[in-house]
C-alpha cells in the first residue's frame, strides 16, 4: 500500500513536471538555490501565491537543463531569476516584476515599475544581484521545501 501511494505521488510529480515543461498552466520560478536571498523570496513567493499558480525549480537542479535548452538560456544561467510563462522567458527585473504582480497584498503595486526602462531596472538588479552572497549568505545545497508545497518544486 505505502509503495503504491509513493507510484502515486511520484507519477504526480512527473506529470507536473511534464506540463510545465510543455509550458502548462503554472508559471515556474527558477531560482538559485544557494542564494539565501533567493530562498527567502521563495518562501514569500509560496505564502503570497494563495492560488498555488507558482512552481519552482532550482538553477542548480536537473529540471533547469530542459529550460535552458527549450529557451535557450546560456548555461550557466547569468545571475538572475528566470520566470517561465505562458511559453516565454523572463530575466531579471522583468522575471521578478511579473512575480509580485501575480501575489496577494500590495507586491502587485512594484509591477509599476515595469514602466521604468528596463535597461535601467536591469541595472539596478544587477547591482544587487552582485551583493546578494554578502548581505544574504550562501547556502552550501537548496533547503528541502516543507512538505506541504513539496509537490510545487520541480525535480
Amino acid at each position: 500500500m505505502v509503495r503504491e501511494a509513493d507510484e502515486v505521488r511520484e507519477d504526480a510529480r512527473e506529470q507536473a513536471h511534464a506540463a510545465a515543461l510543455a509550458g502548462g498552466r503554472h508559471p515556474v520560478i527558477l531560482y538559485d538555490g544557494s542564494c539565501g536571498f533567493c530562498e527567502r523570496m521563495v518562501r514569500l513567493v509560496l505564502r503570497r501565491d494563495r492560488r498555488g499558480l507558482f512552481r519552482f525549480a532550482a538553477l542548480q537542479s536537473e529540471p533547469r537543463q530542459q529550460f535552458l535548452r527549450q529557451f535557450e538560456l546560456p548555461s550557466p544561467v547569468p545571475e538572475t531569476i528566470v520566470l517561465i510563462e505562458a511559453e516565454r522567458c523572463f530575466t531579471h527585473s522583468s522575471a521578478a516584476l511579473r512575480v509580485c504582480r501575480r501575489l496577494s497584498g500590495l507586491w502587485p503595486l512594484l509591477s509599476l515599475l515595469l514602466v521604468v526602462p528596463k535597461s535601467v531596472r536591469d541595472a539596478a538588479y544587477r547591482a544587487f544581484a552582485r551583493r546578494r552572497y554578502r548581505w544574504f549568505g550562501k547556502q552550501s545545497r537548496c533547503a528541502v521545501p516543507p512538505p506541504e508545497t513539496r509537490g510545487r518544486f520541480l525535480e
